[in-house]
């Protein structure tokens, strides 16, 4: 293998990774920070020792039989790796890795906003504002629901969920989760959360639901037009995770209909696209994918990259390789 790793870089990364990058190996980035197509990806696969891809990349096995035998490791920039065939690569003695961790406090922060802001309804207030036909306080104008006392359910209770968790029993929400497996009684008990077994008769009972799991194809469309329909009229529902866990064609049908109080979504199931019945709706909060964008979470993501290609070239295994109990 060269002394230098020959790392290709799919999109642009904040200038201090980049920097480092160059220092230690040599890099080619992707300058005009447009996502790749396939093609430009086939290229990259066939002549780098290392591909550094973000979730904007799609790199199914069909892309991975083009890979040239130099490339032996894919350092994804990210904690998500749904958009990556890891069995395939495997297979071809290609080692994936991601980036877990370091955005757990920022996702849970933004899923915080969410969780806020819809029932609050403060993006209505902002667009009132700014349209300048704010005509003064009133009794009964833009009246929403508190959060305190109500019941969040939490669909995946992993560092995320956790983070979450810690964040609304601070505005006095009750805790309650579904997840593969229960807590250890330790954690359950400091989070004072309540477990279920039972996915659907946790979500009958809850004023608010926040996906927090992992798209696998287990969790592919988790909440199904069925599971959503077993919410509360008076429920909302906020999704910082991935937009395919949830059915949004169902989703949308029934917030137009009125089924539904509400949603905050950070992420899509076909983004960039969004359904344009959803964006006409006005109790709905749309962010575009921005849950873990903040400078020093962006930066410690680069940095786990770095770490990655940096002990697999030492000859070590990366600390933070995807195993086959995490798919």
């Amino acid at each position: 293998m060269p002394t230098r790793l020959k790392v290709v870089v799919t999109r642009r990364l904040p200038e201090p990774v980049e920097t480092r990058l160059r220092e230690l190996f040599d890099v080619t980035l992707n300058m005009t920070d447009a996502p790749m197509d396939a093609e430009a990806l086939a290229e990259a696969l066939a002549t780098a020792d290392v591909l550094v891809p973000t979730v904007t990349d799609e790199i199914d096995g069909k892309l991975l039989a083009r890979a040239g035998e130099r490339l032996k490791l894919i350092a994804n920039y990210g904690a998500g790796f749904d958009h990556i065939d890891v069995e395939t690569a495997r297979g071809r003695g290609i080692l994936v890795t991601n980036t877990p961790g370091v955005l757990t406090e920022d996702t849970a922060d933004m899923t915080m906003a969410l969780i806020l802001a819809v029932p609050r309804r403060i993006m209505e207030g902002a667009a009132l504002i700014q349209s300048g036909d704010w005509s003064g306080w009133s009794p009964t104008g833009l009246m929403g629901r508190r959060v305190t006392g109500k019941r969040l359910g939490i669909l995946g209770m992993g560092r995320i969920g956790q983070a979450v968790a810690r964040r609304a029993r601070a505005f006095g929400m009750q805790i309650h989760y579904h997840n593969r497996r229960r807590l250890h009684a330790d954690a359950e008990a400091a989070l004072e959360a309540t477990w279920w077994d039972s996915l659907d008769q946790m979500l009958a009972r809850m004023d608010v639901v926040s996906v927090n799991c992992p798209h696998t194809p287990a969790t592919y469309h988790l909440l199904n037009a069925r599971r959503l329909k077993l919410l509360k009229p008076t429920a909302y529902i906020v999704n910082t995770a991935r937009g395919e866990i949830v059915d949004e064609n169902a989703l949308t049908r029934m917030l137009v209909r009125g089924e539904l109080a509400g949603a905050g979504l950070d992420v899509f199931e076909h983004e960039p696209a969004v359904n344009p019945k959803l964006m006409a709706q006005k109790n709905v909060v749309l962010l575009p994918h921005m849950g873990s964008a903040t400078e020093e979470g962006r930066i410690e993501m680069g940095e786990k990259v770095i770490i990655n290609i940096k002990t697999f070239a030492d000859g070590h295994r990366p600390p933070d390789q995807v195993l086959p109990s995490m798919l």
